[in-house]
């Protein structure tokens, strides 16, 4: 190695990866271990990426305090922020246009800051009609190409509805659908480390 590379290899420094999300990201009704935020940083160790992750999952949270959630983890100076919020705000049939308003800020705060941002979106049933399940799914492409962020469509893709990767509720992966769903989001992170 030349002077240059050698100074390189040695500045490489731990990635802090924030998780800032809802119950499927706290790893609800699994151990936090199982939850696909750890397993993802496990995977990308593996692969000889030197991450740390912290899961900001709250069980329930909604959208319209994800700006001051990413905010107060500005302290720990991530370097790339995973959000995944609106899924509950749905459920309770939040108006869309709200949703994406507070999302948008969350991405804002986080751009400011410098960070790497993925966006993870969502799906709902179709409870409150077609129009708006379709209007809540297409919000995540927009903001992703609105801000230029990387966009996971759906986090649950190839996980929900199968019976084998869910837990009993319908709405939280068991321990193998986390681990599906890290493989996608290791994936995903790979290419902003």
């Amino acid at each position: 190695m030349h002077g240059a590379q050698a100074e390189a290899a040695s500045a490489v420094k731990t990635q802090t990866i924030v998780f800032v999300g809802d119950s499927i990201t706290e790893g609800y009704g699994v151990k936090q271990e199982q939850a696909f935020p750890a397993i993802a940083g496990e995977i990308l160790k593996k692969k000889g990426h030197d991450v740390k992750i912290v899961n900001g999952g709250i069980s329930g949270s909604v959208s319209a305090d994800a700006d001051a959630r990413v905010k107060w983890f500005l302290k720990l100076k991530p370097d790339i922020l995973v959000l995944e919020l609106g899924g509950n705000d749905a459920l309770k049939g939040t108006p869309v246009a709200q949703i994406e308003k507070n999302l948008d800020r969350a991405l804002k705060v986080a751009l400011e800051a410098k960070l790497k941002v993925l966006l993870v979106g969502m799906r709902i049933y179709t409870n409150f009609g077609p129009d708006y399940t379709k209007q809540f799914a297409d919000l995540f492409p927009r903001l992703a190409r609105l801000r230029k962020v990387p966009l996971i469509p759906f986090l649950l893709e190839d996980v929900a509805l199968k019976k084998e990767l869910m837990q009993s509720d319908q709405k939280h992966p068991n321990v193998p659908g986390h681990a599906k769903v890290a493989e996608q989001v290791a994936l995903e992170l790979e290419k902003l480390l």
